[in-house]
């Protein structure tokens, strides 16, 4: 038996059910320990049955924001100080240590790549494909400029030379990785890449979205992991599929707002369908959506294969992948530009149509959802897609990876 400790950003919604899923395809001979910092998602870690470590220091609410525009790529500020980041690490290295942990997993709690080889331990990190180190280097297009025309794309090509460049050569890294690392005896961090670089790096995408792509050493093609809540469906969507309107499943993960989930319900609820909406964590008190569309907690999602005829999401790989695997075509609304990233994939593979999320409150927007619900050849390839993703299990691949590393390790 050997221990693993996982360490994702628990306000993270993706990043947190990603772990969850590695951790519950782990040979059940091993000890798990979750810790985190935040307390957003760490219900789900324990109602999944396992041993949760709540630690200090934990962020305010706008440095979180800004933490996620750092790790997403859309800036380069980060709110990472000398002390945080010294303290974190500190509490990482005492936790391994006192566990005597065999491997440590991570989503993209940044100061994991410096605790995890101060103690020896190897580090894993399942991580979506864009942005990474070989995506950024070999990608001619990163979609970090909007839009679809020439001009669009020769703008993002050279956003994307400039950004390759900061990326893998400015020292851009946070001061506090720098000087932390080297207290700690670890080599300093000082790019971005650098400072996103596991031991292993676990690549959860589908073979074709790798198409052109080669991934060098370190880097190691999973498969798909997304959320199994093992929540209780509601007894509304029964009773909305079985209606005679369309039902359509809205999901914006953890990575959208208040203004974007209140707009996309309202400009759904024009629409003669029904909407099953798990925005409630975005919401107000006294925050107004039409009659048609039904906010809920958090779904199993999983489940809604067969029960919703359409989709519209923000385009984070969870949900994206959740659809596909369920057969639900779906409108993207891509946030940044991994999300954008997959949604495109999915367009280019026929089951998706990509809007800018600036554009849901204008007609292209529904008309994107009006054919994903009636274009017969949108349904047959989320069929399709769907017959592709039976078998592809990245939790498990992931999970027999770690056990032969921490195989030799014993």
């Amino acid at each position: 038996m050997a221990t693993v400790v996982f360490c994702p950003v628990t306000f993270n919604l993706a990043e947190t059910t990603r772990m969850i899923q590695v951790a519950q395809a782990l040979d059940s001979s091993h000890r798990v320990v979750f810790m985190g910092y935040e307390t957003d998602f760490v219900d789900l870690i324990r109602d999944a049955g396992f041993d949760y470590r709540a630690c200090e220091p934990a962020w305010t609410r706008a440095e979180r924001d800004q933490a996620i525009a750092f790790d997403q790529g859309r800036s380069f500020r980060s709110p990472f100080t000398s002390a945080m980041v010294g303290a974190r690490v500190e509490v990482e290295r005492r936790m391994i240590r006192e566990f005597g942990a065999a491997a440590v997993v991570t989503g993209s709690n940044l100061t994991s790549f410096i605790s995890a080889r101060a103690e020896g331990v190897p580090l894993f990190y399942p991580v979506p494909f864009p942005l990474t180190r070989p995506q950024v280097a070999q990608a001619k297009h990163l979609g970090l400029v909007g839009g679809r025309g020439w001009i669009a794309r020769a703008a993002d090509r050279v956003a994307t030379s400039v950004f390759r460049w900061i990326y893998n050569s400015a020292p851009l890294a946070p001061r506090a990785f720098t000087s932390v690392a080297k207290a700690n005896g670890v080599p300093p961090l000082r790019t971005v890449s650098a400072l996103l670089l596991a031991d292993r790096n676990l690549i959860t995408e589908m073979p074709w979205e790798m198409d052109g792509f080669e991934l060098p050493d370190g880097f190691e093609l999973v498969g798909p992991i997304f959320a199994r809540l093992e929540s209780p469906m509601p007894a509304v969507v029964a009773e909305l599929a079985a209606a005679p309107e369309p039902l359509v499943y809205l999901g914006l993960g953890s990575s959208a707002d208040r203004r974007l989930a209140l707009d996309a319900a309202r400009s759904l609820g024009t629409l003669p369908i029904n909407v099953v909406a798990p925005i409630r964590h975005y919401l107000e008190p006294g925050d107004e959506v039409p009659a048609n569309v039904h906010v809920t907690d958090l779904l199993p999602a999983h489940r809604l294969g067969g029960l919703v005829d359409a989709a519209v999401l923000h385009g984070g790989q969870g949900t994206v992948q959740t659809a596909c695997a369920t057969g639900v075509p779906f409108v993207g609304m891509g946030l940044q530009p991994e999300q954008t990233w997959h949604v495109r994939s999915c367009e280019r593979r026929g089951n998706a149509i990509a809007v800018s999320p600036k554009h849901v409150r204008r007609p292209e927007f529904l008309d994107a959802v009006r054919r994903v619900l009636d274009d017969p050849e949108i349904r047959a390839a989320a069929d399709d897609v769907r017959e592709a993703y039976r078998g592809a299990d990245g939790a498990a691949a992931s999970a027999r990876l770690i056990e032969r590393a921490v195989a030799l390790k014993g």
